[in-house]
């Protein structure tokens, strides 16, 4: 999260002072080094957009519902992985969902768009907070009528979201999200979780092992 907001910074300086030419320059050329342009990929280059991407985001609106996501749900799954196995997983899984948007795109139009965001990499998050934790209650924000704050599994509240992704994608609407990166980062999360865990387990069987064992002098 501190990396996402530092890497922010100069972008929102640049929208309470235009007129700074340094702040400008410095913000086209961070943008424009460092988002991932998929026909770049396709040719094999500037490759490290790939990962450099994933702590780059549009504006405050795209910075703050991805944080407030990676707030809710990243903590359970770091502390479950470990520092860092969980910046690893959380780079696979931002590399997984880049190239689902990537081979997603149809024309040659698509491809030259760039794209930027961690919501794929929070999106397989997600997807292990999905099969570690179905039964935790996410407490959500209804509006009917009234506003509630309702106790919903995670199973129904992630599942909801996985579902209207698909749904996005079938039928065409969402302007220039990249709702394929978010499938492909939510689905890679729910395999990689049983990697991942099994290592920790493996580790936490080892330690085990070592404490009960007689010491040898």
């Amino acid at each position: 999260m501190i990396v996402n907001i530092a890497v922010f910074i100069p972008l929102l300086l640049f929208m309470f002072v235009p007129q700074d030419r340094t702040i400008s320059l410095f913000v086209d050329s961070l943008y424009g080094n460092f988002m991932m342009v998929p026909a770049d990929i396709v040719q094999g280059k500037n490759l490290h957009t790939l990962f450099t991407s994933v702590f780059l985001h549009a504006d405050i609106f795209h910075l703050g519902g991805n944080m407030l996501f990676l707030y809710i749900f990243g903590d359970n799954v770091e502390d479950a992985f470990g520092h860092l196995r969980y910046f690893l997983f959380y780079l696979i899984c931002g590399l997984v969902a880049d190239f689902a948007h990537v081979l997603s795109l149809m024309t040659t139009y698509d491809l030259l768009i760039p794209t930027l965001g961690a919501s794929g990499a929070i999106s397989g998050v997600l997807g292990a907070y999905l099969v570690m934790y179905p039964r935790a209650k996410i407490l959500t924000l209804l509006l009917f009528r009234l506003v509630y704050l309702v106790p919903i599994p995670a199973a129904i509240f992630l599942g909801f979201w996985f579902v209207l992704q698909l749904l996005y994608t079938s039928l065409g609407i969402g302007g220039n999200v990249a709702y394929w990166a978010h499938i492909g980062g939510f689905l890679a999360g729910m395999v990689l979780v049983f990697i991942f865990r099994k290592v920790e387990h493996a580790r936490s069987q080892g330690l085990r092992a070592s404490v009960n064992s007689p010491g040898v002098d």
